[in-house]
């Protein structure tokens, strides 16, 4: 159940590509104790954009369970001053059966001019070209994976895939967003119920081969949007879907690399070191050949995660191939990211190894990228 409030548009916070931060003030005294100004996020696409003095009803579901990523008030409309109905192509609906669900044209629906090339590349055998696919269990892993490439190759192709398991609407994303203003990305493609890319896609397969055949990618990137969901219980976590990433990867051509996730700053001890994310999802999920790069050890925390690594690769479901990569200039080049480097409320400091992991898988499918980059249709 969602709750509900209906507030006052007090001001302008902060506002990134496609969404807008405002402080509001609540309309009543709170029944579950909240304060009477708040935080309160529009997407602007899906409400249009609140004024101050605007009456907005708000979302605070978040709030009210003092969640982190997704703790704060989501406008759900301005009853007094809707935005304009949008008429245009495209027929797929995202959001789906939901009062807010929202109609795209997709890359890969019959409407879109490049329908063509991708029917084509579906019947076609290695429709990628061996093309890197750098897979990752949580958003806060792309920054680093493109410090990573950039270190190696500044001036690769990379577009970004979001998946659906954490936020759906990429405007959620601010590093996304400072991302895309550096020039680092060069394109956005987001799947399944996620929204918001610079292009939509109904699966992750036909956003692949998109973001080759149309986007003409060198690397692509695939993570969930920022919000993981996790359990504490073995398969109870959004980055599961990790490792039927590198199973997609490789069904369509593509050289899968699996980006391990590391901490020496969570004192969860399923997370310390090598995560039980990366095992499960990639030891356990994973069927197709894949790669796990890590840090030549240089100290004894990345001799632990090599010995992990190697291990992990040895108990798989799937042939894990664990490669060794240089670190040295990483954490020069994570030092240089235009947006915030956070994981888990870490940032690079805190917990440097986690960040220098996602960059090593990044320089490594710099390194291996494919010599013939995909051709627009």
């Amino acid at each position: 159940m969602m709750s509900w409030r209906r507030a006052e548009v007090l001001r302008e916070v902060r506002r990134w590509s496609g969404a807008v931060e405002y402080a509001v003030r609540l309309a009543t005294e709170d029944p579950a104790g909240l304060p009477s100004e708040v935080r309160a996020l529009a997407y602007l696409a899906m409400v249009g954009e609140p004024c101050p003095g605007d009456t907005v009803l708000l979302n605070v579901s978040a709030l009210v369970k003092g969640l982190g990523t997704g703790g704060l008030a989501l406008v759900v409309a301005v009853p007094d001053r809707l935005p304009p109905d949008v008429d245009g192509p495209g027929h797929i609906v995202k959001a789906r059966y939901t009062p807010q669900q929202q109609m795209f044209l997709a890359i890969d629906e019959q409407d879109s001019p490049h329908h063509d090339a991708l029917s084509d590349a579906v019947a076609a055998a290695g429709s990628l070209g061996s093309m890197p696919v750098v897979v990752a269990d949580l958003h806060s892993a792309l920054p680093a994976i493109l410090a990573g490439i950039r270190a190696e190759a500044p001036d690769l192709r990379v577009v970004y895939v979001m998946t659906d398991g954490g936020a759906l609407p990429m405007a959620f994303s601010r590093s996304v967003a400072g991302l895309i203003d550096a020039g680092w990305l060069t394109s956005t493609i987001t799947v399944g119920q996620a929204f918001g890319g610079e292009h939509e896609a109904v699966t992750l397969h036909s956003a692949l081969v998109a973001a080759r055949r149309v986007l003409a990618a060198d690397i692509v990137v695939v993570t969930q949007g920022p919000g993981n969901v996790g359990t504490g219980t073995p398969w109870g976590f959004s980055g599961v879907a990790a490792g039927e990433a590198l199973n997609a990867a490789w069904t369509l051509g593509g050289t899968g690399i699996g980006a391990v996730r590391v901490s020496f700053g969570d004192a969860r001890g399923r997370h310390r070191g090598l995560s039980h994310h990366s095992r499960t999802a990639y030891g356990r999920v994973c069927l197709a050949p894949a790669t796990l790069p890590y840090a030549t050890p240089t100290n004894v925390a990345q001799e632990l995660v090599a010995e992990q690594v190697h291990a992990l690769a040895a108990d798989a479901t799937a042939p894990l191939r664990p490669v060794a990569v240089e670190a040295a200039g990483l954490r020069q080049a994570l030092e240089a990211v235009p947006v915030g480097l956070s994981t888990m409320g870490r940032g690079l400091d805190a917990d440097p190894e986690a960040f220098i992991a996602s960059a090593i898988a990044g320089r490594w499918a710099a390194s291996i990228r494919s010599c013939a980059p995909g051709t627009p249709e």
